[in-house]
Parts: C-alpha cells; structure tokens; sequence
C-alpha cells in the first residue's frame, strides 16, 4: 500500500517543485492498476498524448497509431526523444528480439534521465510488453520535461507559471476563471480567450456562449489546428461528458498554445520596449519644440521693444509726454509682467527637459544658436537696461514741459504788458512840438520828457526780465523758441530805439529849456508821484496775476506768507494814492481859487486822477482772487500729501512682506525636515498665498497712478518706490516658481534613479552645510543694511541659495568620502557644470550623486528589441514596424530610419541600428 500510495499521488500531482518529473511504480505485479487511473482520464490521455507525439513525429515523415503498441520497439521512442531535443541519441539495435528492443527503450530511458529527470520502477520491460499505464506515464514524463519544465512566470514552478500565464492573458474575458486545468476549461471559453488574446483576428468572442460548451471547445480545436498548427488532441464530448478531466491531458494541449505564441509574447514585449522608448524621444522633441518657439517669441518681443524704450525724442507739448508716460505704465503694468511669466516658464521648461533628458539618458538639449537660456537672460538684461531710467527721463521731461508752459505763458503776459506801454511812444518821441511851443509849454514839455525817463527806467526791468525769461526758453529747448527769439528781439530792438529816441528829444529839449522859465510844480509833482505809484500799481496788478507752480505745502505756504506782507503794504500804498490824488485836488483848489482855466491835461504826465482811482480799484479787486487762487492751491497741496501717505502706508507694509516671503521661500528650500512632497505643498501654500497678496500690489499700482497723474514726484514718507516693489515682486514670483520647479525635478530624479528619502535627506544635509554659510553672510549683510531700499538691493542676492561655488562643491564631496584629485575633480565639475555658470545647483549634485548607479534603457537594449521584431535579421521592413507597432510609432520610426545598405537585403529595408544609436547620440534640434 504504500508503494500504491507514493504512485498515486506522483502520477496525479505532477513534478516536483524543482520542475523534475520522479515517476513511483510498484514492483509487484499482482496489483490492480485500474485502480491508479480513471478509465475517462485514460482514454483523454492516450488522445492527447498519441496527437502531441505526432506533432513532433511528422517533423520526421512519421507517425504512430497506437501509443502503446508503436512505441514497444524503441525507434520511434528514440527519433521522438531526437525531434524534441534536437540531439542524436546512440544508434538503436536493429533486430526485432524482445531483447533489441529492450536495448532501445533502455537508450531512450538513459536519454531521458540524461536530462535530470529521475525514473523509478518504470522499466524497459513495460514499455516493450505494451503496458499502457507505464507508457502514459512515460510520455508525460517527456511532455513535462521538454515542453513543460521550462515555463516560468515570475519564478514559479513549471505548473504554476504555465498557470499564472493563462491566468494573465484570460483575465480581462468575461465567464473566464482559470483555476485549475481541469473543471476551469471545460466550457471552452478558457481556449478561446487565449487564442482571442494573440490573435482576435480568428475568433470572435464576443459570440460565445457559456451555455455553448461544445461548439467552444470544437471552435477552439479547429482554429487552433488550422490557423496555428496545434494539432486537435482532445474530444470536446469527452472533456464535457467527464466531471473532472484529465490534468495532464489539458496541460499538455495548453502548453502547445504557450509555445505556439511565445514568439508573440517575445515580439510584443519588444515591441513595448521601443514605444517607451520612442514616446520619451517624441515627448522630448515636442518640448524642444514649444522651448524654440516661446524662446524666439520672446526674444522677438524684447527685439521689438528695446527700440521704443531706447526711443529718448521728447515730445514738444505736456499732453504727447503725458501719454508717452500712460504708454510706459501700461507696459509695465499690462505688458511686461506676462513676458516675466513667460521667461520664467522658459526657465523651468528648460530645466525640466534636462531632467527628463537626463532620466532617459539622453544627451542634453542644445537650443539653437541665439535660444540658450544665457541669451535670454542677457536679453532680459538688455532689456532692463535700457527700460532703467526711462520712467524718470519722461517725469523729467514732463517737469521741463511744464516749466516752459509757465515760462511762456508768462514772456506772453509780460510782453503783451510791454508792448502796451510802448505803443505810440516812438511817435511821441519823435515829435518836434517844442519848435512852435510856448515857454510854459516847453517847460511842460521837459518835464514831461523827464517823467518819462524815469517811466523808461522803471520799465527797464520788465524788459530784462523778457529777456531772461527768452533765454530760460532757449536753453530749457522750448518747442516754439524761434517765435519768442523773435518777438523778444523786436522788444529789445525797440527798446534800443526808446532809448535813443529818448536821448535825442532830451538833448533838444535841454536846448531850448533856456528859454523857458516857469512850470506848473504842482503838476510836475503830480507826475512825478503818480508815475511810480502807478508802476508799482501795474507791479502790483502783474505779480497779483502771475502764475506758480509748487509742489508742496512748504511751497505754498511761502507763497501766502509773501502775499500777506504785500496786502501789509495796502495801508501805506492808500495813503500814497490819497497823498498823489492830493496834489491834483490842491491844483484844482489853485485854479478854482486864482481863476485859472485849465486845460484839463497834465502837461507833465498822461495819467489822470482817474487813471490811478481806476487801477486802484483793480489791484483791490484782483486782492481777494488771489487769495482763493492760493487757498485751491493749500488745498491740491493737501490732496496731494493724503495721496503721498496713503502709498507710502502700503509700500511700508508691502516691501518688508516681499522680503519676508523670500527669506521663508529660502527656509523651505534649504528645509530638510520632511519629505519632498511636504516640501511641494509647503510651497503650495505660499505660492497660493503670493497670489492671493496680488491685489494689494494692484491698488499700490492705482495709488501710484494717482500720484503721477496728480504731477507727484516725491515722497519724503516711505523709502519704496513703486519700481522697488515692482521690482521685489516680479522676483518673489520667479523665486517661488523656480524653488517649486527645482522640488518638482528633485522628486522626479528621486524616482527615477530609485533614491530613498533618507539618501536624499542626507545628501540635502550636505549640500546645505556648504551652501548655508553664504546665506547666513548674506542675511547678516542685509541686516547692517537695515534701510528699506537696502534691503530690497539684497532680492537678488538671495538668489545666490541654492548654489556652491567649486571650492564649497570640493569639500562637500570630501567630507562625503571622496579622495580628489586635480584632475578628478576636474571631470566631476564638467559633469555638475557642462555650461561653465561657476555654481553647482542642487539638482546638479543630486544628478552627480545617483548618475552611477541609475538604471536606464540603452541603445544596446532598443536595437535587441528591433531585432526581434526583425527575426534576427539586421534590417527591419516598412511592414514589419506597422505590424508590430502602433501606427504613430511606426511612422515615427519609417520617417526617420535610413535605408539599409547590405548584401540581399530587399528594397525599402531600414536600419534599425543606426536608428537605435541616434536615440542616444546628438538632438536634430
């Protein structure tokens, strides 16, 4: 019983763990062995096995009818054990003695153990006397040898990875479980999802019934016989008839589709080899791609604009600089800042396409001649550059425009006022009225030539003042100078000729003055108290009227001082005026007295008493306009110093949060406690919240505005201007950005290359020894320069983290373990630093770090995977890359491989293997 027991068990459950087949049989021969198999089990066997034989036989021109009959002899044995193995095993006997063909079986035995395959109590004797359950049990033991033993799937035994497999390739099929091989495939719908998977071209699954058992086997066995040389070796009735099928049976026949589609399953996985590996070339170009057309996009743009910000012309009226400055506001308030986000995204995009060029070893990416980083950056450059100053340049042409707008309004005003007082006087001056005058009348006349002498003199003044005001025109480079030159020298002009006018009536006056006698001296002192009173009065009236520009409380204030202390001088300039009018009330008071007719004209002057009531009464007028001009004035002044706080309260909140976040961007990045996920979201936060704070730049923006539209050019109250927080927020922005950017590519190097948190952690801890010892020089430089405006020069030095310079570099790789060389060295930094930047940033030393040991595809592996798809050959055909790859990939590869050239190659062949080179050699772009 117990030799029955130890053949049961090894019969029905197959090899051993190690995939060897040891066969137990009794020596006794008065045992029942119907007992041992299920006549069902029996009659599957000889069907299958006698077809699975002749599978192989008829390679050799044979075959055999009889399994236990055909093989009693030992030939057909051996030259099946020949077929399957493809070695000669030794020349079989060629009598027809019971003992020849003991010899042969025997040879085919030894063969059979030659292998590693362990036979017990199943002798050559059996097999000769036609045993039918020795030979059953001898031809699954060659079954599972030569077709079983070596399938593994994930380093399972022969069985169960040749049961894992149909597990894997029928599991997407409905009513589809395999569990077993016997109950799991007597629907059928097992046979048919296998051949569906490999080739859905022969069945069409979809049509299948479960409740169809036989019609699915018997559509299975007759494709798989006709479509893929699998030979039918079961009978659909027999297998649904019995409750449980034979095992071995239904392993035997579904190892024949395992090796029938192995070529497949080889060919496929080549297949999906080179997909990924063509997708990560496509992928890569397409980002190249988008790199040169944003790059050229934005090189063009900055091309564009250098030109109008190099652009210096003034224009000649307030309104055409004005619009210039609304121009310059919108460009950097609506134009500038997306080109900053799309340089920025340059930057990133870029850095991203080495990571990943990196990952997928290839080379790095060399953008095309004028694209590199570097040239944008010193376009930006460039472009800021020129872009400094302009702001200024135009509020310093609007403050020169405005000045010449007041100047000449003002050479108007005077001029206009000069040209009045002058008119006529060169007739009066050349008149000879003295040469038939009276005594008395050429008295009057002298005195009246006198009189306006000192008019003369008085406006002498006026006359220089035009002059200078000219020459403030001129220099100041007034738009319309030429009309002013010309008027101001016909002034000048004119007022040479007054004065010689005047000399030459003075010296004939002083001629004839001889010869009179007498004047009126109350007249003459009329004249003479009335001309200065009336030019103070037109003095008066003039500076009343005359326009200011101020730009500050202080300004207006001195203004209103001054206006008070002339209004002080009203009492005393109304006692003058009473005294002057005395005079010609005491003249009137004589004639009425002596009866003296008068004329009713002042020989000595042409001012009237009226003349100096009705300007009088002008200067007291114009007293009070001046005030409420003043008092608007305070007013816009005032407007103006809530507008200059109202900024300045923001931009003292703003620029220290701009600094903060940029120090607490560093701290996370320079943070190794936590993950790099937790790292991610931690920027997240802050970058959400950088966002978020954008409106509060916003309203700065509109406060500045109003400030510019309000002519405000200073702001004693805060030490931020609007281009310092302009400035500190375009970095905060590319800072945060870039600081996301470098954790998004460490993660994906991380990946990558298999490294783990706390490989990464330490190597962060030793770049950040190195690099921490700037921050903490720079922190401690920008807190001496504790000035607000200080502070913000220091934005663009905290840039610096994150960086080492080769020293530093040098002795972190030393305090790692590493014994450096001159020479070594040197080649380290061409691998951190190909570019020569003269920094080793964190993503380079981490590429540094983990480049030895990373796993990645190579060109060796890509050309071992087309050679599969080739079956062997050394070209590959336009047929072969459609049949085998999707069709983008296969045109990618048709488009871009070059014709083989070689011995009985066809036309149209291709070569695969210069093609697999260039995946890794140098980019087209």
């Amino acid at each position: 019983y117990i030799d029955y027991y130890y053949f049961f068990f090894f019969y029905f459950f197959g090899p051993d763990r190690g995939g060897t087949m040891t066969t137990y049989m009794t020596q006794e021969e008065d045992w029942d062995r119907d007992l041992l198999l299920d006549p069902a089990w029996e009659k599957q066997q000889r069907k299958t096995f006698t077809a699975w034989c002749n599978s192989h036989l008829r390679k050799a021109g044979t075959q055999i009818e009889n399994i236990e009959e055909d093989f009693r002899n030992g030939l057909k044995l051996m030259l099946l054990l020949e077929v399957i193995s493809g070695e000669r095993l030794p020349k079989p006997d060629k009598g027809k003695m019971r003992f020849h063909k003991i010899a042969n079986v025997n040879k085919a035995l030894d063969f059979i153990c030659s292998k590693g395959v362990k036979l017990v109590s199943i002798g050559a004797e059996e097999i000769v006397d036609g045993n039918v359950k020795m030979t059953l049990g001898m031809i699954w033991t060659i079954i599972l040898r030569f077709a079983i033993q070596d399938i593994s799937v994930e380093e399972t035994s022969a069985k169960e990875g040749l049961l894992l497999w149909c597990q894997r390739k029928t599991a997407p099929y409905r009513n589809v479980n395999v569990q077993n091989f016997h109950i799991s495939w007597k629907d059928g719908l097992a046979l048919c999802a296998l051949i569906h998977r490999h080739r859905p071209d022969l069945i069409d699954y979809s049509k299948l019934r479960k409740d169809d058992p036989i019609g699915n086997l018997n559509t299975a066995f007759d494709v798989a016989e006709k479509f893929l040389d699998i030979p039918k070796m079961l009978d659909a009735e027999d297998i649904v008839n019995t409750p449980k099928p034979d095992e071995k049976a239904i392993m035997t026949y579904v190892s024949c589709f395992y090796h029938a589609f192995a070529g497949a399953e080889q060919a496929e996985t080549a297949a999906n080899r080179i997909c990924k590996v063509l997708a990560v070339n496509q992928e890569n170009e397409k980002l190249m791609e988008e790199y040169e057309k944003l790059a050229s996009e934005l090189l063009e743009w900055i091309r564009r604009t250098i030109p109008w910000l190099e652009n210096r012309v003034a224009e000649q009226t307030m309104r055409a600089m004005q619009q210039k400055l609304e121009d310059f506001r919108d460009y950097r308030r609506i134009h500038k800042p997306p080109r900053v986000q799309e340089k920025c995204q340059l930057e990133i995009n870029f850095n991203t396409l080495q990571t990943k060029l990196r990952l997928s070893n290839r080379p790095a990416f060399m953008p095309s001649e004028g694209k590199m980083v570097s040239d944008i950056a010193n376009a930006w450059k460039g472009l800021e550059q020129v872009e400094k100053g302009y702001e200024e340049w135009l509020l310093t042409e609007i403050r020169r425009l405005e000045r010449l707008d007041h100047l000449a309004e003002k050479f108007k005003q005077k001029c206009a006022m000069h040209e009045s007082w002058t008119g006529g006087k060169e007739d009066l001056l050349s008149q000879k009225d003295y040469e038939s005058a009276s005594l008395m009348e050429i008295r009057a006349l002298m005195r009246k030539h006198e009189a306006f002498e000192s008019d003369l003199a008085a406006h002498q003044d006026r006359v220089e003042q035009i002059a200078a005001i000219a020459q403030e025109l001129n220099e100041l480079d007034y738009h319309d100078a030429a009309t002013v030159n010309a008027r101001c020298q016909g002034i000048c002009d004119q007022w040479d000729n007054l004065g010689t006018l005047t000399q030459k009536r003075r010296d004939s006056l002083e001629r004839v003055e001889k010869l009179w006698e007498t004047i009126d001296q109350l007249y003459l002192e009329f004249a003479k108290r009335a001309a200065p009173f009336n030019n103070w009065m037109d003095g008066a009236m003039e500076d009343l009227q005359d326009m200011f520009i101020v730009h500050s409380i202080e300004e207006i204030q001195s203004l209103i001082t001054a206006h008070d202390q002339f209004k002080a001088t009203l009492p005393e300039a109304d006692k003058e005026r009473m005294a002057t009018l005395g005079i010609h009330n005491e003249i009137l008071k004589i004639a009425q007295t002596y009866g003296i007719k008068l004329s009713g004209i002042n020989p000595y002057t042409n001012l009237s008493p009226q003349d100096i009531s009705t300007k009088w009464d002008t200067v007291k007028h114009l007293v009070p306009l001046r005030d409420q001009m003043l008092q608007e004035e305070v007013a816009r002044q005032q407007a103006n110093e809530r507008l200059r706080r109202q900024f300045a309260a923001q931009a003292n909140i703003i620029g220290p949060w701009i600094q903060t976040k940029m120090e607490e961007i560093s701290h996370v990045s320079v943070d190794i406690a936590g993950s790099l996920e937790e790292q991610m979201n931690s920027l997240k936060q802050y970058e959400q919240n950088i966002i978020n704070y954008k409106s509060n730049i916003d309203k700065l923006e509109g406060d500045h505005q109003l400030s510019q539209e309000s002519l405000i050019f200073d702001n004693k109250h805060t030490n931020y201007t609007m281009e310092h927080i302009r400035v500190g927020w375009e970095q905060l922005l590319t800072t945060i950005a870039r600081t996301i950017n470098e954790v998004e590519n460490q993660i994906l190097t991380r990946d990558a290359k298999g490294i783990s948190q706390e490989q990464l952690n330490e190597f962060r801890a030793s770049f950040n020894h190195f690099d921490r010892v700037r921050l903490i020089i720079l922190k401690t430089v920008c807190w001496i320069l504790s000035n607000s405006t200080l502070n913000l020069i220091c934005f663009p030095l905290q840039k610096r983290n994150g960086m080492m310079d080769p020293d530093d570099f040098r002795a972190c790789l030393i305090s790692m373990g590493y014994d450096l060389g001159e020479v070594e060295f040197a080649r380290i930094m061409t691998l951190v630093d190909p570019n020569n930047t003269g920094v080793v940033t964190f993503q380079a030393f981490i590429d540094f770090m983990t480049r030895e040991t990373a796993e990645t595809d190579t060109a060796e592996q890509v050309m071992a995977s087309f050679k599969i798809l080739a079956s062997d050959k050394s070209y590959i055909t336009v047929e072969e890359l459609r049949r085998e790859l999707p069709p983008e990939q296969a045109e990618y590869c048709i488009s871009r491989m070059t014709r083989y050239i070689g011995p009985e190659s066809p036309p149209g062949a291709l070569d695969y293997i210069s093609f697999s080179s260039a995946l890794y050699g140098e980019s087209d772009l």
